[in-house]
């Protein structure tokens, strides 16, 4: 099965069971064949989404949707477990992979972190003049212009990132990596919107509405 890189593959190994619970026959010749077919859709649907290199996120979200999915065959139960394997090339690829992207990640960081603290020195009136005359000794006539151009800039978000706004941000990161599965996912949403609703904070909750509708769609087209 394909993972989510691109050309990378892993194999996975399905061992299932299902039994019957109706009352009367199937309405299915073989209802074995529909359990099968059914837990190869929910298995490879599951796995899509993970890479390779992070096998205990996706052996979590295989068996959260292989124990609660229901076959649409009346009166049969399945589950099953999945277990995952990689081949040594893939495995290199995915990890070059992860390697390229994390050394951009990193370069972004710097970046952005240069760009933040700049920001905040420019912001400041007493910080801008000292930055201004450490760089420019010989042009301090021209403070003057740059803090005209500067009017309207506002401090960074790091200066701010301190206290309640630090500790809900680290709630949430740790909330977001925690919700494996779209069940659980799903679940989130549907009590965020509600309490949003509850506060009487209608531009939030609309903005929560869309996005479980469009995590909704694309769950479907995964």
């Amino acid at each position: 099965m394909a993972s989510n890189l691109a050309g990378v593959l892993f194999s996975v190994r399905i061992d299932g069971a299902w039994r019957w619970t109706g009352t009367g026959p199937p309405s299915h010749h073989d209802p074995a064949a529909v359990a099968r077919d059914h837990l190869r859709r929910q298995s490879a649907r599951v796995l899509r989404r993970h890479s390779v290199l992070d096998l205990p996120a996706a052996q979590d979200a295989a068996n959260t949707v292989l124990s609660t999915w229901r076959c649409p065959l009346e009166g049969l139960q399945a589950a099953g477990t999945v277990q995952l394997d990689v081949a040594d090339h893939d495995r290199g690829l995915a990890e070059e992979h992860a390697r390229h992207q994390q050394t951009m990640d990193l370069a972004h960081e710097t970046e952005l972190h240069r760009l933040t603290h700049l920001q905040a020195i420019l912001a400041d009136q007493d910080l801008r003049r000292v930055w201004w005359i450490a760089r420019f000794p010989d042009r301090f006539s021209e403070c003057d212009a740059l803090a005209e151009v500067l009017r309207d800039l506002p401090p960074s978000r790091e200066a701010e990132a301190d206290g309640i706004r630090q500790d809900i941000r680290r709630f949430t990161d740790r909330l977001l990596t925690d919700l494996h599965s779209p069940q659980q996912r799903e679940v989130f949403l549907t009590a965020l919107i509600q309490t949003l609703h509850a506060l009487g904070h209608d531009e939030l909750k609309t903005a929560a509405t869309h996005f479980q509708s469009q995590h909704a769609t694309g769950s479907d087209t995964a």
